[in-house]
């Protein structure tokens, strides 16, 4: 019996054993699946804190019920450890370690090449190797199979080794880790096929794809698809603002067509682990083959802008009411990245703190999902999340939704808060069922506020080529000499 029979065997009794290097928000829910379906699983961390929290049968990650952790560790087919050394007892290792970007936008590596080392070390034959971490096309044919294959063991022959990409959503209660289809390329056809039977045991769908390069390729292509089209109506909303259009409005519109268009909603700017990042693997794998990839950084480019945007935006609505940025009490809604969760990582708000500060202003936040906000190199000092009050938005010049987590008590915001700025256009739904609006003028991300009013300015029709200044629709009419009964 050759070693790809052996491992399937192991593979399609429920013997197999499996390890999981990271025990972050990806880690977590893969040891969690995998010993509710009766793997013996052993996660591997590097922080001594979170390998307590799981022994101990606790979660510290929201997405995965501390019961479910509990129930695997009291069955005895979960346990965690820090000892690197154990990853020669496992048939299955996955990688799920964090892949961030430099400080030059280049790709780090560094926790890929540790997990690397530690799996190298203890490498025997018969064992697969699985990198769900995102990364650049190529990555686990150039970097990964020639690092293992020091040990001299050849890959697709005495060790297997495939590429999976994650495909976590935090906060999404519908699409988890057992329901998401999950693609699968492999090193050779034998490492493609042991990797698709390992995750078939607890994967509703597996998708197998004939590379490991196209696996790769599929995780960059789904997220740098969802960060161009958000960069589109992002700068679509900046547009309609020229024009006084409320682009919450026109979206909501352009979506009644069912054919033709896919909806995608502005706000103040991307965040998370995925989108703000991923694209840039692309273009940076491009770089280095003498392509320029414009479309992923025009869209960089634009969300990078966001932030700046909503600052425009808050200081605009202040000014309506005379009153300066300088010395106002700025109230953000949100600091997390999306609702329902408590990650900041590359969290829009961070940047909208920093601006609006250094323009002057007190600023405050909360959020329930984030009771202290002290990421690294926050200009200003740190800040903890404020109890939401009748008093705390009364006292604020302005408040501003960031993050429109459900669990805030909209009605009180628009009861009492006197300027909102809404960069999620979704206040007034929101608050349907918590109240009806107050005395507070609320702005949304683009256009006019709602309280009636016209907009600051006019809307703007055409471009004078002498100037490059924007023509106000009425003397763009003169000048053509449009009449009623002209055609377009």
């Amino acid at each position: 019996m050759n070693h790809s029979e052996a491992l399937r065997k192991k593979i399609e009794s429920g013997a197999a054993r499996l390890g999981v290097l990271g025990l972050g928000y990806v880690g977590l829910p893969v040891v969690t699946a995998f010993s509710a379906a009766g793997f013996r699983t052993l996660g591997f961390d590097i922080d001594e804190r979170v390998v307590r929290r799981v022994r101990r049968g606790d979660s510290h990650i929201g997405d995965v019920p501390a019961q479910a952790v509990a129930a695997a560790v009291e069955s005895g087919l979960l346990d965690a450890t820090t000892d690197f050394g154990r990853l020669r007892e496992m048939d299955a290792v996955i990688i799920c370690v964090p892949t961030p970007l430099g400080k030059t936008g280049d790709p780090d590596v560094s926790h890929i090449l540790d997990a690397l080392g530690h799996i190298r070390d203890g490498l025997r034959p018969g064992q697969l190797i699985i990198l769900e971490s995102t990364t650049w096309p190529g990555t686990t044919r150039e970097l990964l199979q020639p690092e293992l294959e020091q040990r001299g063991l050849t890959a697709g022959e005495e060790f297997f080794l495939a590429f999976s990409p994650e495909r976590v959503d935090p906060g999404n209660p519908t699409y988890t880790f057992t329901n998401t289809a999950k693609v699968v390329g492999g090193l050779t056809a034998s490492c493609r096929e042991l990797a698709a039977a390992l995750y078939e045991r607890v994967i509703d769908e597996v998708v197998s794809v004939s590379s490991p390069e196209v696996a790769e390729l599929t995780k960059l292509l789904e997220n740098t698809f969802r960060a161009v089209n958000i960069g589109l109506v992002n700068e679509m909303a900046v547009i309609a603002d020229r024009l006084g259009i409320d682009i919450g409005e026109a979206v909501e519109a352009a979506a009644t067509k069912p054919f033709g268009f896919m909806r995608f909603t502005p706000g103040p700017g991307l965040g998370g682990h995925c989108l703000p990042i991923d694209p840039q693997y692309l273009a940076w794998k491009m770089r280095t083959l003498q392509y320029r990839t414009r479309f992923i950084e025009l869209a960089a480019e634009v969300n990078a802008e966001m932030p700046r945007y909503v600052v425009d935006r808050v200081a605009q609505a202040l000014n309506r009411h005379r009153l300066p940025l300088n010395g106002s009490r700025v109230l953000l809604l949100g600091v997390a990245y999306k609702p329902g969760v408590g990650d900041v990582r590359e969290s829009p708000a961070l940047d909208v703190i920093e601006l609006l500060r250094r323009q002057g202003a007190e600023v405050s936040y909360h959020d329930p999902f984030v009771p202290r906000l002290a990421p690294e190199g926050l200009e200003g000092g740190d800040l903890e999340s404020q109890p939401l009050t009748a008093e705390l938005l009364a006292a604020s010049h302005a408040t501003v939704v960031i993050t429109d987590h459900p669990q805030v008590d909209y009605g009180l915001v628009l009861e009492k808060a006197r300027i909102i700025v809404d960069t999620r256009n979704g206040l007034p739904k929101g608050a349907a069922e918590s109240g009806e609006p107050g005395g507070a003028v609320l702005y949304p991300l683009s256009g006019p506020p709602r309280d009636g009013s016209a907009p600051d300015l006019k809307p703007v029709a055409g471009v004078d080529p002498g100037r490059g200044e924007a023509i106000p629709l009425d003397k763009l009419a003169r000048r053509y000499r449009m009449s009623a009964g002209d055609q377009p």
